[in-house]
């Protein structure tokens, strides 16, 4: 409940505005049987008026008995203007309650999604996306449902249950009982309903978001499941969960069949038992006929709620399973800055010393790296797969921090400096660059909003990709499509790099971002680049030995140490892993140029 109370905030008015409307329209509602009990009892009858004391009040302003009993027609328009305007108060619950639910959905989204934002980097890594998706769609619109209806009829069923209670008391004590004689079954039975549904909600709605993963990766990888003809074996895996999803909601289905059909039996009994006995009591002379029709009604309205119960509890269910999803992910540890969060200005002097990572504890990435940058040099790292590159320019982005030692940023700890500032002053191009479905020119600029056309053609000259961009139909204006599918993988990796290097930012890392690309392009792209940025700082990893032999400085990396230091001339007369790769790189190229050789 304080959970619910909290998202409520902002729109408190609204639903309190609503709970009110709700509370008039009931209490019309409960006076519609009277009219009809008084135009039985007393107008067409001539009995006594046993109402409350304001209606025989009204009784007697319009005329009294007498005159009324000549004019039926006035009492049919009574009850004609008490439902219009208890039409009007349960049209104002509806639109003041869903506006509330919509704006609190609205909140949850935005909050969600500025959560989701802030959340580590390593969150994200393990997260599965169409789960994420599925709480940010499926589970929000699953509480705004609850906010719109239940959450209202909450308060519905609360005066429904007191003023017919009240009305049936001061009609007849002795039936009275009898109408609530099976309402506390009905009670129980809708609780453990509730339970019930809750925790079969829960894990239909698991399944619900691996449905979502299985599917979001299948559309992500749609050319991977081409490639390889793997469409048959997508669709059983897709079938398998589907099956799962498809049972457990036969399984709600059938709770809420076993619900609803017991509710109706245990209702109709209770409404039997009260036509019969309000039967036995009217010949009886007890009650009245009118009384008789008005507890019929009372009971029908009565029983309403209470069977509505399980639906309210059902969703409520529901509702809670969604909440709390939305919750975990609510809870998650954002980012934070236990430093001093500095803000210095970045030049692009770096140096480790001694230092540690590790993704899990006694699982070691990284192990006593040191080593020194000067500003404006080219570093690269080889080394072989899964042995700690990209983990350690990783550090320098502050996606992970290290465990122990020390990594300083022109003599600042890395630590000490704010996340945020560090990464506006750290170009990266990944392997698999992520490009948006939108146009070229919006992709390049997406790290520098403001840039002219002129910047953005200069970075992509720089990338060696202006003149391919030029031949385009559309040029600039070119739409990538979903992670620019439309383009090649080498043409997607220099405007990737288009984009890093618009922002002219002193540190450059290209984590093996010139693999999709020929040895000649490279060649041409390191060249511009070097006469570009010859003042930016820049990382380079590759496996191919001719990106990186021009660098100032090459560290060897093996098994997260860090195996040797020194230029492309020094490596190579080492008998290391460098040489190794240089040998058979060197020997590939010369078994390709013979080839050549051969064919001419």
């Amino acid at each position: 409940m304080k959970k619910l109370l909290k998202l409520t905030k902002g729109n408190r008015l609204l639903y309190i505005t609503a709970i009110i409307s709700i509370a008039v329209a009931t209490f019309i509602a409960m006076l519609e049987p009277m009219v009809i009990k008084v135009t039985i009892d007393s107008i067409i009858g001539n009995k006594p008026m046993d109402v409350p004391l304001p209606m025989q009040k009204l009784v007697m302003l319009l005329g009294g008995t007498g005159m009324l009993s000549r004019n039926l027609w006035i009492c049919a328009l009574g009850l004609v203007i008490l439902t219009c305007i208890r039409g009007v108060f349960l049209f104002l619950r509806g639109n003041l309650s869903a506006r509330a639910a919509e704006n609190i959905a609205r909140n949850m989204r935005v909050k969600l999604y500025d959560h989701i934002q802030n959340l580590p980097y390593g969150y994200h890594v393990k997260a599965e996306t169409g789960d994420l998706i599925q709480r940010c769609t499926s589970d929000v619109d699953t509480v705004r449902k609850f906010f719109a209806t239940q959450m209202v009829e909450i308060g519905r069923a609360f005066f429904i249950v007191t003023f017919a209670i009240l009305m049936m008391l001061s009609l007849n004590k002795k039936m009275t009982i009898i109408a609530m004689v099976i309402v506390p079954i009905i009670f129980v039975f809708s609780y453990v309903f509730f339970y019930k549904i809750k925790d079969t909600f829960e894990h239909s709605d698991a399944q619900e978001g691996v449905l979502t993963s299985v599917l979001q990766e299948n559309l992500s990888g749609a050319r991977v499941v081409k490639a390889f003809g793997r469409q048959k074996f997508e669709i059983e895996k897709y079938e398998k969960e589907n099956m799962k999803y498809r049972d457990l909601n036969f399984k709600l289905v059938k709770l809420h069949s076993i619900y609803w059909s017991t509710s109706d039996i245990l209702c109709m009994t209770q409404i039997g038992l009260v036509l019969v006995s309000g039967i036995y009591f009217a010949v009886n002379g007890e009650i009245s006929l009118g009384s008789l029709v008005v507890f019929n009604t009372y009971e029908g309205m009565l029983l309403w709620p209470v069977r509505q119960l399980g639906r309210i509890l059902s969703d409520m269910g529901k509702m809670s399973v969604s909440l709390k999803r939305i919750t975990n992910v609510l809870e998650a540890q954002v980012e934070q800055e236990y430093g001093k969060a500095l803000k210095p200005q970045i030049k692009g002097n770096i140096s480790f010393e001694n230092v540690n990572f590790e993704y899990e504890k006694d699982n070691k990435i990284l192990s006593d790296i040191t080593f020194t940058v000067k500003k404006g040099e080219t570093v690269a790292i080889v080394g072989p797969t899964g042995s700690g590159k990209s983990s350690l320019v990783h550090l320098l982005l502050r996606l992970y921090d290290y465990n122990s030692g020390s990594i300083k940023v022109d003599g600042v700890e890395l630590k000490d400096i704010e996340r945020k500032h560090m990464r506006s002053n750290v170009g990266i191009v990944l392997q698999e660059p992520f490009l948006y479905s939108r146009t070229i020119k919006e992709n390049i600029k997406m790290a520098k909003i403001d840039s002219e056309d002129i910047e953005i053609h200069d970075a992509a000259t720089v990338a060696d990709v202006h003149n391919v961009i030029s031949s385009f139909e559309k040029g600039y204006d070119t739409i990538v499509g979903e992670k620019g599918v439309t383009l090649s993988g080498g043409q997607r990796q220099r405007v990737a790099i288009a984009r890093t290097l618009i922002n002219n930012m002193p540190i450059l890392i290209f984590d093996d971002s010139l693999s999709a690309v020929d040895t000649e392009t490279d060649r041409v792209i390191r060249q511009k680049l070097k006469k570009k940025s010859e003042s930016n700082t820049t990382f380079i990893i590759s496996h191919r030995i001719s990106t990186v032999m021009a660098a100032d400085k090459i560290i060897v990396i093996n098994h997260g140490k860090i195996e040797d230091i020194g230029t492309h001339d020094i490596l190579i007369k080492k008998d290391g892993i460098y040489k190794r790769i240089w040998d058979i790189q060197t020997s590939l190229d010369s078994i390709k140029d013979e080839k050549q050789v051969l064919n001419e």
